[in-house]
């Protein structure tokens, strides 16, 4: 079966993906920046993927509770996946998962901060949900 539009190609090599996460540079290959971005944005709308930051899209599933599409993942999964994968940095423990775990606090960590060794600009956020990235040496 040829696959014969940018947003079918562009839709399978999603589906093949065992990421969770894609930037629009992973489609670069398949056509221009513009072409790609309107492929995606009408991948959007059909519930394909959603959008988690500039030029980073991730897998999505309709909620059954809600009804509204979300990511297939939590945030702070994704926001791992894209640090690791994505930007090449390294995810370590920050100091609240630290403190946690050797007993001397009894506040849970939400994982909405995430410490990384390098230097990381992404922003990261999904209805009004953000992710906060913590510089370590």
């Amino acid at each position: 079966m040829a696959l014969k539009t940018l947003k079918s190609r562009i839709k399978y090599r999603i589906s093949r993906s065992c990421d969770n996460v894609f930037l629009v540079k992973d489609f670069l290959d398949l056509s221009d920046r513009d072409q790609i971005g309107r492929a995606l944005r009408e991948l959007i709308k059909q519930y394909g993927l959603v959008k988690i930051g500039q030029g980073l899209y991730a897998k999505a599933r309709i909620s059954s509770l809600t009804g509204r599409c979300m990511p297939i993942l939590p945030l702070p999964e994704l926001a791992r996946e894209v640090v690791k994968n994505k930007c090449n940095g390294t995810v370590v423990y920050t100091k609240a998962e630290q403190a946690y775990d050797n007993h001397q606090s009894m506040q849970i960590p939400v994982g909405r901060v995430i410490s990384v060794k390098g230097r990381i600009q992404r922003k990261i956020s999904f209805n009004g949900v953000d992710i906060h990235f913590e510089k370590v040496a």
